[in-house]
């Protein structure tokens, strides 16, 4: 069957996102989508100087926002396009929304996945329905092949992000934080390709203008900051924020963007790492490092933010397990909670022996001992012994420390990056 001639329709420009798109959104995904809760963080609050209030977009079926946006453009799709299907190129969160609720629908839904996609996000797209094609080593040459496939079988794309149904769908987001509280000094949202700050910003501009919209970006990522201040960035690496690690802003978005948010920031990865161990610590609950951005930048700029009614939208909780507990202990290590001490000794009987007796007199927990004979510019007759401890705080190990260098060990203080 020959794919339909696809009509020639204008690019979508900011005056195709407003408030009532929005509404119209709400009503169309009305019980369909988890009406997520907004709750006021007094802890969170404290240790910012701010007025923290939490958006729990990470409690969605898919643990994450994108599923009002690909529940939006579904529901607006002719009878055709939903019989021959959908398509989409994601390794994220919007490949399993969109593959959740096009199968609720009765819509086959395609995504296609880089093949360097972790086989945790293959699966959990395939366990709600999607079909999932593997091509190419990157996001674009996934994202070329979904629309040579598009063409081919007559399929309708779906973008994550630069679409006015997708962006009216994650505007919802706010609508519903101001049916709660009307007055926020700030929404500080997470930026990837601008999708949800875009739907934010348009619902913010129309009910309080004097609400601050700031945007988010990882500091590895920084495509739209770059765009819209007109700076040259690099944009790569192994960011914990890979929900938002997009090189190529959306065009539709940028658009949205440089006409209703106020600024955007650029947090760096200790930042983000801190900010999911806090979430978890304290409101107990998992976020993956996009769904942290915002708080993140609250921490980073506490002048900025002092004293506002701030509204963070924790926009996704999909994150390993296995990555998880990595950012838990290596900030139990930048807290000082957890050390490690790299002590010089002799190569004799009781040299051991004799130094964790001061961590028994400093009741320090010894978790692990690494010894290291060979590799080493000591003497033949020396040492190097790695401790890995546990103290109730930085200030603990400090004081083992002199302790140790008073009975004359050379020690060093491995400090974490």
């Amino acid at each position: 069957m020959n794919a339909p001639e696809k009509s020639l329709k204008p690019s979508p420009t900011p005056a195709d996102l407003t408030l009532d798109d929005v509404r119209a959104a709400a009503a169309r995904i009305e019980g369909a989508v988890v009406k997520t809760p907004l709750m006021h963080s007094i802890t969170l609050s404290e240790i910012t100087g701010a007025d923290i209030w939490l958006k729990f977009e990470n409690l969605q079926f898919t643990a994450a926002y994108k599923e009002r946006g690909a529940l939006n453009a579904l529901l607006q799709l002719t009878e055709e396009q939903r019989r021959r299907g959908v398509i989409a190129a994601s390794a994220g969160n919007h490949s399993q929304g969109l593959s959740y609720h096009g199968t609720r629908l009765g819509v086959p839904v395609t995504i296609v996945m880089p093949k360097t996609t972790p086989t945790v996000k293959v699966m959990q797209t395939e366990s709600v329905g999607g079909n999932v094609v593997l091509e190419g080593e990157t996001y674009d040459e996934a994202y070329a092949r979904a629309l040579e496939l598009e063409a081919e079988r007559g399929l309708t794309f779906v973008h994550p992000f630069d679409d006015p149904h997708v962006a009216a769908g994650a505007g919802t987001v706010a609508l519903e934080m101001l049916a709660v509280k009307q007055d926020f000094d700030c929404l500080v949202t997470p930026i990837g390709g601008g999708g949800l700050i875009s739907g934010m910003a348009t619902v913010a501009r129309a009910l309080n203008p004097s609400i601050e919209v700031v945007g988010v970006q990882a500091a590895l990522f920084p495509s739209m900051f770059a765009h819209i201040k007109g700076e040259a960035r690099d944009c790569g690496g192994d960011t914990l924020a890979e929900g938002i690690a997009v090189k190529k802003p959306g065009k539709f978005t940028s658009q949205v963007i440089a006409e209703r948010v106020d600024d955007i920031l650029l947090v760096g990865e200790p930042e983000l790492e801190k900010a999911v161990a806090l979430l978890l610590q304290i409101e107990k609950t998992v976020v993956e490092g996009a769904g942290a951005a915002g708080l993140a930048a609250v921490l980073d700029n506490p002048d900025r933010f002092a004293g506002k009614s701030i509204g963070l939208v924790l926009c996704g909780g999909n994150i390993d397990t296995r990555l998880l507990a990595n950012v838990l202990l290596r900030d139990l290590a930048r807290q000082g909670r957890l050390a490690r001490l790299r002590v010089t000794l002799q190569d004799r009987p009781g040299a051991l022996f004799r130094v964790m007796r001061l961590f028994d007199a400093h009741n320090v927990n010894i978790i692990e001992i690494y010894h290291q004979r060979i590799f080493t510019t000591l003497p033949a007759k020396g040492l190097i012994t790695d401790i890995e401890c546990e103290a109730r705080d930085a200030e603990q190990v400090e004081r083992l420390v002199a302790a140790l260098r008073e009975a004359n060990y050379t020690v060093q203080l491995v400090e974490l990056n």
